[in-house]
């Protein structure tokens, strides 16, 4: 897949990230009001603990969604491949949009479960449109000039 292809579409999931990203904030702040207005206990939970920890949860998979969002903004950007931390987490990204599909399936329904599997894909897509990050410098190399030899020594 060329170069014309691989920057758009990780452009475009970093902007879907991004919009993920508020929205999880968003609705993790709404559930986070209607925990603390109600004032019930789930099992001896202290009500504002658990309003807290709604507002902690929402904060920290926006910054992790954001996160993804800047990587692949990055890679778009300057159309080379993430590093490895960067792999790693559109890595972890697209676990966690699988999973999450296949739990809201159930639970929410196919509107959310069809949301969450274009951005699947769109993640994925980008980690196979570029490849590893030394695979392109390692082609070049190999089709350059005089062989490869594993020893450092040249042969004619």
């Amino acid at each position: 897949m060329g170069a014309v292809v691989r920057r758009p579409v990780a452009v475009v999931a970093a902007i879907v990230l991004y919009l993920e990203a508020v929205g999880i904030v968003a609705i993790n702040g709404v559930l986070a009001t209607f925990v603390g207005k109600q004032n019930m206990s789930l099992d001896g939970l202290d009500p504002e603990a658990m309003a807290m920890g709604t507002w902690v949860m929402g904060g920290v998979f926006g910054v992790f969604l954001a996160a993804c969002g800047t990587v692949l903004l990055v890679a778009g950007i300057r159309d080379r491949a993430p590093g490895r931390f960067g792999r790693i987490l559109l890595v972890s990204c697209a676990v966690v949009h699988g999973v999450l599909g296949a739990l809201t399936v159930g639970l929410v329904g196919w509107h959310a479960f069809a949301f969450l599997m274009v951005v699947l894909g769109l993640v994925v897509l980008s980690l196979v449109a570029y490849g590893t990050p030394g695979a392109e410098k390692s082609a070049e190399k190999s089709e350059g000039g005089g062989p490869v030899v594993s020893d450092g020594a040249a042969t004619a």
